[in-house]
């Protein structure tokens, strides 16, 4: 194996595969990526066996000696960062060792046989479809806040998609909150199809996808989605569960409309949550005509209180919530107004964005 590649064609994608390496690794060839130069393509993999990401370079100058072979990750991509940004760097194969020159610099690496490494297997497609990129990270980023961290009902960790005519819906539970965002796509399915997306294989998309207005190839089979640009190709198992019915979380029975300023209220609930709880995090809101209070205390027996002006007619109430997850949600919806819908004081809050209803989000009461 012997070819040469420029560090501006190699460290972007070296970055993005390394992402996916674990450090701490129980078989060796997990901490190493794999190299795979024929002609002019450089293909290079990492997995952590959950997820594999393959991310594929055209060589300026075809290699003089295909083959493939595995590379530690962390040392390649340290090596190829420290190199001046101008510099061209060669790679040569001598039996067990990658000889690596840049100019002046010498590396001798250590390698293991590209055979050593895993590779998770095809499965027959159930769903195909094309979606533009940013628009898929944007309805990702909307949602993923609210995934669930080693929780013990597994299919929380992570995310579900699900299909239908002509429009794909994230979302996302915890237990506490609910988060669900639906897009316009082109896609011919009957009925609807369901999968779950662990929490890293989640977090890799939405930092592999970029803002711009290319389209990614999105593949679903029974148990993985594959993820595919001209340059990059995503694949993760799913999680093999029953993700909870969502719509019978969303309250139906709410009647009584709060719409705010979302700036204004982020920065009060923001002043509140200095003086809160520190476990419980926990905010008392009041509703009034035309005013939300809300009240935070803590053990040290000190106190916070904010009021502000919304637009709200109806009788005076009082709801207890966790200000991270009222945050949580401030912090995604894009436009300048929130719309608030509520029953009782010990029923959810349905949060939407004043001027986009593709976004709806579900925040359960505290009893304080």
């Amino acid at each position: 194996m012997k070819f040469s590649v420029s560090r501006e064609n190699l460290l972007t994608p070296l970055q993005q595969v390394a992402g996916v390496v674990e450090r701490r690794q129980t078989l060796p060839v997990l901490s190493n990526v794999l190299m795979v130069v024929e002609g002019d393509s450089l293909s290079i993999t990492g997995t952590d066996l959950e997820v594999e990401l393959v991310a594929r370079i055209t060589l300026e100058t075809p290699a003089e000696v295909d083959g493939e072979i595995t590379l530690p990750a962390k040392k390649i991509m340290d090596i190829c960062k420290s190199l001046p940004s101008e510099a061209v760097i060669s790679f040569e194969q001598e039996e067990q060792k990658m000889r690596i020159k840049a100019a002046r610099s010498r590396f001798t690496l250590s390698t293991l046989p590209a055979n050593e490494f895993p590779n998770l297997e095809d499965t027959a497609s159930t769903s195909a479809f094309s979606i533009n990129q940013g628009y898929l990270k944007q309805t990702i980023d909307r949602t993923s806040f609210a995934m669930a961290q080693q929780d013990v009902r597994f299919y929380l960790n992570g995310m579900l998609l699900e299909l239908t005519q002509n429009q794909i819906k994230t979302v996302a539970t915890d237990g506490h909150r609910l988060a669900l965002c639906s897009a316009s796509i082109q896609i011919e399915i009957e009925g609807s199809t369901q999968a779950i997306v662990p929490r890293k294989g989640i977090l890799e998309l939405a930092r592999l996808f970029s803002d711009d207005d290319t389209d990614v190839s999105i593949t679903l089979s029974s148990n993985h989605i594959r993820a595919e640009t001209p340059s990059l190709r995503f694949t993760s198992k799913l999680v093999d569960g029953k993700f909870p019915d969502y719509d019978k979380v969303l309250p139906k029975q709410g009647d009584k409309l709060v719409v705010g300023d979302k700036a204004e209220m982020k920065q009060s609930f923001s002043r509140v949550a200095i003086l809160s709880n520190e476990k419980y995090r926990g905010v008392r809101v009041r509703l009034e005509n035309g005013t939300l209070t809300s009240v935070a205390n803590n053990p040290e027996q000190e106190e916070a209180e904010e009021v502000i002006n919304v637009n709200y007619e109806g009788p005076e109430l009082e709801i207890g919530f966790n200000v991270s997850y009222i945050l949580d949600v401030l912090g995604v919806i894009k436009s300048d107004t929130i719309h608030m819908m509520l029953a009782d004081s010990n029923s959810s809050a349905l949060i939407t964005d004043g001027e986009d209803e593709s976004a709806m989000y579900v925040v359960m009461p505290m009893r304080l």
